[in-house]
């Protein structure tokens, strides 16, 4: 059930449309998601990966990868000292917020992979 504040959109992506719930908020960051997605299953099927669901796999695979490297990189920054805050301050919410949006978009992914009624169900 969607509440007031929420509204339906319509994406594609590997050449499927979807409909998804979303708020004005957060509409952008979806559709960018939606996009990263797309890309990346996209490039896993010019890569020579023939199934629909396997390029979904490689896809999911690469954006946790991205994220776990994402979160490597905002824990090994070294804590500032306070000649160099601003730098490293700067540096960290940026990468919180990097971070933030690969998790975003692995979410949006693994939503996708088991919408209801999706017409190729995942097979291990």
């Amino acid at each position: 059930m969607m509440t007031m504040s929420q509204r339906r959109i319509d994406v594609t992506i590997a050449g499927q449309k979807i409909t998804l719930a979303t708020s004005d908020e957060h509409e952008p960051l979806l559709r960018s998601a939606c996009q990263l997605v797309d890309d990346h299953i996209q490039l896993a099927i010019a890569s020579g990966n023939r199934s629909l669901e396997r390029a979904t796999l490689m896809a999911a695979l690469k954006l946790a990868g991205d994220l776990i490297t994402a979160k490597e990189t905002a824990l090994n920054i070294p804590q500032a000292s306070p000649t160099t805050a601003p730098e490293n301050s700067a540096e960290i919410s940026r990468l919180a917020s990097e971070v933030n949006a690969l998790e975003d978009q692995v979410d949006a992914l693994l939503k996708t992979l088991s919408l209801p009624g999706s017409p190729r169900p995942i097979a291990p």
